[in-house]
């Protein structure tokens, strides 16, 4: 198998990840930063491991794009601006679901 193989490879097991972790928000599941008060927060599937997974998915997937069609200076240049709109949701989610984490 070629780099570009490889690289498309990882790319579907990485939308298998965010398939997986659709699955475990289930009914929650949004783009949109929602919270519901007195609502257990998602404790399944990798939620287990970490709060955000599906940012790490996303990162993952601006890197390995266009990396494997050898466009390095896209991959930099789109994780640099991703990385800071990231940080800025995270914060804003983080903010949100600080009542219902007790904090």
């Amino acid at each position: 198998m070629t780099v570009l193989h490889w690289m498309l490879a990882l790319f579907a097991l990485l939308q298998l990840g965010r398939l997986w972790i659709i699955s475990s928000l289930g009914r929650y599941w949004t783009t949109r930063i929602v919270t519901l008060p007195g609502t257990p927060l998602v404790q399944t599937g990798p939620f287990r491991w970490i709060r955000h997974p599906n940012y790490l998915l996303v990162i993952a997937e601006i890197a390995v794009l266009p990396l494997a069609f050898g466009a390095v200076a896209i991959a930099v240049s789109f994780s640099a601006v991703n990385l800071m709109l990231i940080v800025r949701r995270i914060r804003i989610e983080e903010t949100v679901l600080a009542p219902r984490r007790g904090l």
